[in-house]
């Protein structure tokens, strides 16, 4: 699939637009019209049903150690700085920036983004020979997006957009263990936005400088920890095939030692071949991180760092802690054994905006099918799994006389508190097919003139081309069935 093809049919069927495209566009920001939002919404809701609200707390799902709960938590994207200072995203959280200093470029790159010394645009942003092209020594940037709480304006009103949802969870476990009564093993899903200042926001929506993300903190007994982390890895890879993710352009990889953050007891990351990318390349949807105790040790005692594999508190000149935690106990103690630890967390994170590229992707198909005539044409068709779908079910007229548009807007009306419906009676009935084919739709009903005798209307599947007959009464319980 050429990625070409389906940024135009992103653009044209109305699933994503540039951000403030009538003023040249904003780079790294995207916007969702009408069949993106319902795309992107499906993904989250799917995630939430199956990760949290529909999630079975009295039983061991299959793979588990053992039963655990999920509940949910919606945290601000604005949180007090020191959050920031003790997580170390003040500090670490950085790329490495260089600029090429060449006449005509001033371009400015992430230093793993360039496969040599030379600047990436030349020789097509350069006059004249190449070594005009060196760039600059690397230096640090930071990501996080820097803003001001209140009136005055100074530097102790500074605050940051959250680079991430998880430090929302960590700061408010003991809220959580307190109110809900959860007790260990449980999660603590979030969605919601975050902000990152990418140097170079590139691969359409792939990295974005707001995206959206969808998280889960696991905390469990830290004995059990290596159980879970298998249990979330598997658990998170089938999520993603069950949707429709499968085959050679989906994998999961276990990071080298070399690639693990210092707190890090383990990592891997889902992956998917996106088109963009060289032959052979992946791109994350999602990490399932084994973080240990390193987030809650942290907001209690301070910035940890690592020295001899051992997680000491970084003190400076005075002796004391050189940022300062919360001073709050987030131990956790076991009301049946009595035991108290810092609970270990297994994270799995995954981007909903990444999710629903990867989605689009996969789905985009062409191939023959007949026109009115019967000829056969190229149509593009996309096909999402129906769970997904923007628009479950579309409702067409063959005609507009007859009677026939009354008893499809009766139809149209008796499916909308159900599912996403659509209704259209312009056209052509293979032009409205192929609409609907190239908005993924996977299901359209057709009112013909047998309709008026016995009561029944052509349902006609997306990907198969199969139709069939079903009674108007019969339609919602039959839609009910196929989508699932």
């Amino acid at each position: 699939m050429e990625m070409d093809k389906l940024v135009a049919l992103c653009k044209r069927r109305g699933f994503l637009f540039q951000s403030s495209e009538i003023y040249g566009g904003l780079n790294g920001f995207w916007d969702y019209g009408p069949l993106g939002v319902e795309l992107k919404r499906n993904i989250k809701e799917a995630w939430w049903r199956d990760m949290v609200s529909g999630h079975d707390d009295l039983a061991a799902p299959p793979g588990a150690p053992t039963a655990y709960e999920m509940v949910g938590i919606d945290c601000t994207i604005i949180m007090h700085p020191q959050v920031w200072k003790v997580s170390g995203h003040y500090d670490l959280f950085v790329d490495k920036m260089v600029d090429c200093k060449a006449e005509g470029c001033k371009g400015r790159f992430r230093v793993d983004h360039i496969p040599s010394s030379e600047c990436p645009l030349k020789p097509s942003k350069h006059p004249g020979e190449h070594d005009k092209c060196k760039l600059t020594e690397p230096r640090d940037f930071n990501l996080m997006f820097k803003t001001i709480v209140g009136a005055l304006g100074t530097e102790e009103d500074a605050a940051f957009l959250r680079p991430e949802t998880a430090q929302g969870i960590f700061v408010n476990f003991r809220n959580v263990c307190d109110s809900s009564r959860v007790r260990v093993p449980f999660g603590i899903a979030q969605m919601g936005k975050s902000f990152r200042n990418e140097i170079t926001p590139r691969n359409f929506t792939f990295r974005s400088r707001e995206f959206e993300q969808m998280e889960i903190e696991f905390f469990c007994h830290p004995k059990s920890s290596p159980q879970w982390y298998q249990y979330w890895r598997d658990r998170r890879m089938k999520w993603y095939t069950d949707l429709g993710l499968a085959g050679e352009r989906l994998r999961l990889r276990e990071h080298g030692k070399e690639e693990l953050s210092h707190y890090s007891c383990g990592t891997s990351d889902i992956e998917y071949a996106f088109p963009f990318l060289e032959a052979g390349d992946f791109g994350e949807l999602e990490g399932i991180a084994h973080r240990g105790d390193f987030d809650l040790r942290s907001h209690m005692e301070g910035k940890l760092v690592t020295k001899d594999g051992q997680l000491i508190v970084e003190q400076g000149p005075d002796g004391k802690p050189k940022w300062k935690g919360s001073g709050k106990d987030l131990s956790y103690r076991d009301d049946l054994t009595n035991e108290r630890f810092v609970p270990h967390v297994i994270e799995p994170s995954a981007g909903a905006d990444r999710g629903t590229l990867a989605f689009l992707c996969e789905a985009y198909h062409e191939d023959q099918a007949p026109d009115d005539k019967g000829q056969m044409q190229t149509r593009v068709v996309m096909r999402f799994h129906p769970r997904i779908a923007p628009i479950k079910v579309a409702v067409f007229p063959l005609v507009k006389k007859d009677g026939m548009p009354e008893i499809a807007e009766r139809i149209y009306r008796a499916i909308k508190p159900h599912m996403t419906v659509f209704y259209d009676e312009s056209g052509a009935v293979g032009r409205r097919y192929r609409r609907q084919d190239e908005a993924g739709t996977p299901f359209c009903i057709t009112v013909d003139g047998q309709t008026l005798t016995d009561g029944t209307v052509t349902l006609r599947d997306r990907d198969t081309l199969k139709q069939w007959r079903v009674h108007e009464k019969d339609l919602v319980a039959e839609l009910r069935q196929r989508i699932g």
